[in-house]
């Protein structure tokens, strides 16, 4: 199975989570939404990513199920990859 992120990475959350994706990690809960980090904690079979997210503290808040199109690479390193490939893709479309 191709994925496009691996484990331990660092990830964005580009929507909210539904909440039966949710496990609340700390008491009271902590709402989990769009634009929130974490780490791929566990590839899962179906596909989908299980992500820790973490508070600025670095201290576990929850964790949440998320499909790869609402995720996002926050390493550097991936954004530069991803940019390159796309200038890479449209020299290739203009040549």
């Amino acid at each position: 199975m191709n994925t496009k992120f691996k484990r331990h990475q660092k990830v964005k959350l580009l929507v909210t989570p539904n909440e039966e994706d949710v496990e609340p990690y700390t008491e009271p809960p902590q709402e989990i939404k769009k634009g929130m980090t974490g780490k791929v904690n566990i590839i899962l079979p179906n596909g989908q990513y299980h992500i820790k997210i973490s508070d600025e503290n670095g201290d576990e808040v929850a964790y949440v199920v998320m499909d790869e199109e609402s995720l996002e690479a926050v390493d550097e390193k991936e954004k530069i990859k991803d940019a390159h490939k796309e200038d890479v893709e449209d020299w290739a479309e203009t040549s």
